[in-house]
């Protein structure tokens, strides 16, 4: 009779020993970046059916077993590490890495650097996952495709990038008197980096809300101008209506403006260059309203060539370098996967985790769009175990073994006796 009871107590030891084991690894890892702690669920063992004449079963559980181990992802604290190439994920997700087969994993922890070759890595050598395809009108990285290894080594020299096309947001005032001016400056760089001024000089017409433009720049910068004589690279005519809205542009329907750059002195080839007067969603950058004439916002895709020197993170997994001409370039993105099924993720080991059927497919993207969360640069996202909890159903566990080992033992003295009855 005792026999059962024997068996269930083993169980139960059994049950509660992995109890405690998923515990203790929860604390060892209280320090570990992006670790998510594991619960423990438990579920009886079958039945066995005995005889009676009861109107419902008549049922003695044969123990108990580990019914699942559960990680939970909830989010662990935000910590400040002033590391560029650290990054903490605030939301669901997991940044995308692969080892030098190209096998991808997934992770939490953003505690990356860069390796020998200027690639982006974890600390076990797996390499960061993302975009680094530029458009070179936008200066936006290209989120497409199948994401492939980063890098951004600091310290490189990089390539000089000639300006092709700016955007000035300038109001021209509507009270200007006939033959009055507004300048605007722009500065532009040509294909070796060299930086130069365009000037935009506006002069008021005649003609309610009508004024004429020049673009010129240094004479002396141009080969074969002549220093302190203008050259102009364009000029034309503008037309507001009379809500002030830019209503014509060089006699036709608003539209960009085509600039013919001239050679440069310093034997950069000429090239040519956009005026934005018109923005993708239809709006003009320039306007006629009765205010003072100013420039409120100047851009421009050209940079210098220059040294990077420092990084950053953005929500959205850009990384943007900082060189020490002053110039902020985007040149790359971080890849973030979610799945159906986080929970059925294969811990690997070293903070990654792999696929399995369970998981279901990677739906790979960028941060801040279909259900990802967001990054944070500089940051690592810490280990969420919680200590008070562990340490409760440590007590908890430990009272389960204990009990359990009651049961046996006293199901030992009952065997004992039953063996001294034919004395």
């Amino acid at each position: 009779m005792a026999v059962g009871s024997f068996s269930a107590g083993l169980s139960g030891l059994n049950a509660n020993g992995t109890y405690l084991s998923v515990i203790g690894n929860n604390l060892a890892n209280i320090n570990t970046i992006g670790f998510k702690s594991s619960v423990v669920s438990f579920q009886d063992l079958v039945s066995q059916t005995v005889g009676g004449d009861s109107l419902n079963p008549l049922q003695v559980g044969l123990g108990v077993t580990t019914g699942s181990i559960t990680p939970v992802f909830s989010q662990g604290a935000i910590e400040n590490t002033r590391e560029a190439t650290n990054v903490a994920i605030q939301g669901g997700g997991f940044l995308v890495v692969a080892d030098a087969d190209g096998s991808q994993a997934y992770t939490r922890a953003g505690n990356f650097s860069f390796d020998k070759d200027g690639k982006l890595v974890t600390p076990d050598g797996h390499f960061v996952q993302g975009w680094d395809e530029i458009d070179p009108v936008t200066g936006e990285v290209l989120a497409t495709g199948q994401p492939g290894d980063l890098s951004v080594p600091p310290g490189i020299l990089r390539a000089p990038l000639a300006t092709s096309t700016f955007t000035t947001e300038t109001n021209l005032n509507a009270n200007a008197i006939a033959g009055s001016t507004f300048t605007a400056a722009v500065q532009i760089y040509d294909a070796l980096g060299s930086p130069h001024v365009a000037t935009i000089t506006y002069t008021k017409q005649a003609t309610a809300g009508s004024w004429n433009y020049a673009v010129t720049v240094p004479g002396e910068d141009v080969a074969g101008g002549t220093a302190g004589t203008p050259y102009s690279v364009g000029t034309g005519s503008l037309q507001f209506s009379s809500g002030g809205l830019l209503s014509a542009v060089n006699g036709g329907a608003p539209a960009d403006v085509s600039l013919a750059l001239p050679g440069w002195v310093n034997g950069a080839t000429a090239s040519s260059l956009s005026w934005n007067l018109v923005e993708p969603d239809g709006s003009a950058t320039l306007s006629g309203y009765a205010i003072t004439s100013a420039t409120s916002s100047i851009r421009q895709n050209g940079s210098a060539p220059g040294t990077m020197d420092n990084i950053t993170i953005s929500p959205d997994g850009t990384i943007t370098a900082t060189f020490g001409a002053g110039q902020a370039v985007n040149i790359g993105q971080l890849a973030l996967a979610t799945f159906n099924n986080p929970k059925g993720l294969v811990k690997l080991g070293s903070n990654l985790y792999g696929v399995s059927a369970a998981a279901g497919i990677p739906n790979i993207g960028e941060a801040g769009t279909g259900g990802r969360g967001t990054l944070i640069g500089s940051a690592l996202e810490q280990s969420n175990v919680d200590m008070a909890q562990e340490f409760t159903q440590m007590i908890l566990a430990q009272r389960g073994y204990q009990a359990n080992s009651k049961t046996i033992t006293v199901s030992d003295e009952l065997l004992v006796d039953t063996l001294n009855l034919k004395r």
